[in-house]
């Protein structure tokens, strides 16, 4: 039997049924490609979270009903790489588990409560907050043709303003069944009674919004409420409503990030953090990163360095962040940071 080196190999010598998530800024499905392609030292890891690859893993063995789930941070160096020691060592575990018969594996019905195990007391496992649960369960049932929870009825009837249901009923599964099955009719619905919600549904809906693709009408409507919010000081419903639209239209998203990043008492940590973690594919811009950064650098209670590092981690954001960094005047906000950081 040819050795296994990577959970590429594991996945494909098994012949395991396996869908592939990213769990780190957002729940999206992710192509076995790219796992295989980090594996290899082939390219970085596209969406990084905080140092790292963050998957979740649905997969089926042998003759096993349901599928087990494996959530997954595999570390990684500042160019986005993998640092191969703690997969290596989590891949050796896995087939001493398996008693390194991993063909035997994929044809007979394995011990799933030994592959459940493998996450006990597991250096790369991590426990995703519940709205990553939720919609990483919304996703696996719409990809596999599977129906959503019986939460999403209730939903779909109180935000399309259709019946009176008691919100707080409503429950997050159903929520996140909701953004991920949203088409533009649904969307057009739920602009409409946006303005109107309570700020408690609004904050859990954005929480599964952030994750899709947020149609014009909606971004807009997202925007209003935001805008509202940040007029009574709600900051809570403004992130969430800034980390829903990072999903929108470059026109929509980026127009308003362009208006909060050119008011300097808007630009909190919080605000700056929500951008960044959703919001960062609008910031791959030549006027509007360095605006952000400054920003940033002149926040006092903002972790700058941190924050920078972690977008920089993007390859698509890597070469312009550091571009940024060192075409800053070192009298700027970024410049004092940065000396501070020399220090």
């Amino acid at each position: 039997m040819q050795p296994i080196h990577t959970l590429h190999e594991f996945f494909e010598r098994t012949g395991a049924d396996v869908r592939l998530y990213h769990m780190g800024r957002r729940v999206e499905p992710c192509p076995l490609g790219t796992l295989a392609s980090l594996e290899v030292a082939a390219s970085p890891w596209p969406l990084p979270w905080q140092g790292q690859a963050r998957l979740g893993i649905v997969f089926r063995l042998g003759d096993l009903t349901d599928p087990l789930i494996w959530f997954l941070a595999l570390p990684l160096d500042e160019q986005g790489q993998l640092v191969p020691a703690p997969r290596d060592a989590f891949l050796q575990r896995l087939l001493v588990t398996l008693g390194y018969n991993v063909e035997r594996a994929g044809r007979q019905d394995p011990e799933s409560g030994d592959i459940d195990n493998l996450m006990h007391d597991n250096p790369l496992a991590f426990t995703p907050s519940l709205p990553f649960q939720a919609m990483l369960h919304a996703r696996a049932t719409h990809d596999t043709g599977k129906p959503a929870s019986s939460h999403l009825e209730p939903v779909e009837a109180y935000l399309s303003g259709q019946q009176q249901v008691d919100w707080q009923f409503l429950g997050l599964q159903g929520l996140a069944d909701f953004a991920v099955r949203l088409d533009s009719e649904a969307a057009r619905q739920l602009a409409s009674t946006l303005p109107t919600l309570p700020d408690e549904v609004l904050h859990s809906l954005c929480y599964c919004l952030e994750h899709v693709g947020v149609p014009d009408s909606l971004g807009l409507a997202l925007r209003g409420r935001g805008e509202q919010a940040a007029a009574a000081g709600r900051l809570e419903t403004l992130c969430a409503c800034v980390r829903a639209v990072g999903g929108a239209d470059e026109t929509i998203a980026g127009a308003w990030f362009d208006e909060l990043l050119s008011d300097p008492a808007a630009c909190g940590p919080d605000l700056l953090a929500a951008i960044a973690a959703r919001g960062w594919e609008h910031l791959e811009d030549g006027e509007r990163l360095p605006r952000f950064l400054e920003r940033l650098a002149a926040q006092p209670k903002a972790d700058f360095a941190s924050l920078a590092r972690d977008l920089a981690l993007i390859p698509r954001l890597r070469l312009p962040v550091l571009m940024s960094l060192r075409e800053a005047r070192q009298d700027s906000a970024i410049g004092r940071r940065l000396a501070s950081l020399g220090q």
